[in-house]
This record gives structure tokens, C-alpha cells and sequence, in this order.
């Protein structure tokens, strides 16, 4: 394994690793994103992935560095010092590892769709969350608006733990008008609806929609959406989070469709 070692933040190699991990138009253009950790390497790597670059800090085992090299042979290794290291990592307790990695393009489920669309989710933690429970529900596509964060940053990668590298995404879609062509039950989950998801048939094809953590669902697609169901909640809370909020209702039809 050849290594090479960067000191200087003004290295090409790491500014364009800084631009990745800071810019979503870079990634989109590039269409490439970095990896934070050994998890998601490994998730990339399950899924048929081969990174461009591996990336370890000063203080990272070495001998498990070589490990990840030589499952990735035609990466290139570089070596950084803990505190440029620092600067490329997403979160305050740096793993040691990054990739450099391709996005994806998962093939589509040969399933009756179960779609989860996502209109404004701009919380990185959140979208990577509910990418991950559509991936866990065997949803078939996942939609996003342009309001969305970008499902590629690190931090929404980290939060998906490789929900990315299996269900196939579209990015940038005008929600209002997908509803409107999608062949199927298209089912906006809101506050103060009288129909309860749970006595809603949810076998057939399906677009479960769920809106921005604070605003909820705009009028376009609350308008556009074949229903408008509530999540019952017994108890004295006006709300709940959207990422639970969509798992409950995805699940619920994953549990009828498998009854």
C-alpha cells in the first residue's frame, strides 16, 4: 500500500475533499461525497462500491487502515494530520476514516411501489433517518423536493447508515405534480385529519408524503394527494417527529402487505 501524506491545507487533494464535505452543489456535480467512518465504508463496499480515495487521520490504527486498503485496491490512501483531518470530518468525534465515494444508483425493487415522498425535510439527522426507514420497509423509491437537504452530505449519510447505497432517490422533484401522475394511493400524513392510516387499505401501490419538520405539508400537496390521513395519538402531545411519523405509517403498511 503507497500512502501519501498531506500537511498543508493548501494540497489540491485536500481542498478538493474540503469542497465535498462543505458543498452541496460540488457533490451534485461531481456527483461524489465522502464517507464518515468504518460502518458506512463498509455498507458502500456491500453495496458493490468502490471508493475513489481513503482517507485516514494521523491517529487512526494504521494496521486497520491497511485492512480497508486492501478491500479497496484501487483506492488512493492519503494520510492527514489530526487537525486537517479535523476540518473534512462531520461530526465533533472524528472517526479517523473517510472515503472518497461515487454516488450510487441503486436498482429499483421489482415490488408493488411503496414510495416515501418528502417534501422540505432540511435537518440532515432527520432525512437520513427516514431514507433509512424506507430502506428497512422495502420502499421502492424515495422521493425528494427542492427543499430537501441534500440526501449525499455526510451528515445525512451518516444518519441513513447506508440507506443511500440501496434505495434509489430522486432529488429536486415539484412534489405537487409527481402526486398528480402517480399511478397509485398517494396519502399526505397531517395534523387534524379525521381518517386514521391505520384503517386505510395499504396493499396496493402506494406514496406515503410527509412535510417539513415545523411547516407540515404546503397546500400544493396537501391539495394534490389522493387523502389526507392522521396518525391517532392518544395521549396529550399536539405532534409527532417526522421521522417517526413516517416510520409508524410505512410500517403499518408493511405489516398489512405481509398479513
Amino acid at each position: 500500500m503507497t500512502e501519501t501524506s498531506i500537511t498543508s491545507r493548501d494540497n489540491p487533494i485536500f481542498k478538493r475533499l474540503k469542497k465535498l464535505a462543505d458543498s452541496a452543489r460540488v457533490r451534485r456535480e461531481a456527483q461524489m461525497t465522502l464517507l464518515d467512518g468504518e460502518h458506512l465504508l463498509s455498507a458502500y463496499l456491500d453495496a458493490g462500491g468502490q471508493p475513489h480515495t481513503l482517507v485516514r487521520s494521523a491517529s487512526f490504527d494504521a494496521r486497520q487502515f491497511g485492512h480497508w486498503a486492501e478491500r479497496c485496491p484501487s483506492a488512493k490512501s492519503i494520510a492527514l494530520p489530526d487537525a486537517l483531518f479535523d476540518e473534512l470530518a462531520p461530526v465533533s468525534t472524528p472517526t479517523g476514516l473517510l472515503s472518497e465515494a461515487a454516488w450510487l444508483s441503486p436498482v429499483p425493487r421489482d415490488a408493488t411501489p411503496l414510495v416515501i415522498v418528502l417534501e422540505d425535510i432540511q435537518d440532515p439527522g432527520n432525512l437520513g433517518s427516514m431514507l433509512r426507514t424506507g430502506a428497512a420497509a422495502g420502499a421502492t423509491l424515495a422521493v425528494l423536493s427542492k427543499g430537501c437537504h441534500d440526501p449525499w452530505s455526510p451528515k445525512a449519510l451518516r444518519g441513513g447508515q447506508g440507506a443511500q447505497f440501496v434505495l434509489p432517490i430522486a432529488c429536486g422533484v415539484e412534489v405537487a405534480a409527481w402526486c398528480a401522475q402517480f399511478k397509485g394511493q398517494s396519502l399526505a400524513l397531517a395534523l387534524a385529519e379525521d381518517r386514521s392510516v391505520f384503517a386505510i387499505e395499504l396493499t396496493g401501490p402506494l406514496a406515503l408524503i410527509v412535510g417539513n419538520e415545523g411547516a407540515g405539508l404546503s397546500d400544493d400537496v396537501r391539495a394534490a394527494a389522493s387523502a389526507r390521513v392522521q396518525i391517532p395519538m392518544p395521549g396529550n402531545m399536539e405532534s409527532l417527529n417526522a421521522s417517526v411519523a413516517l416510520a409508524i405509517a410505512v410500517f403499518e403498511a408493511v405489516r398489512q402487505r405481509l398479513a
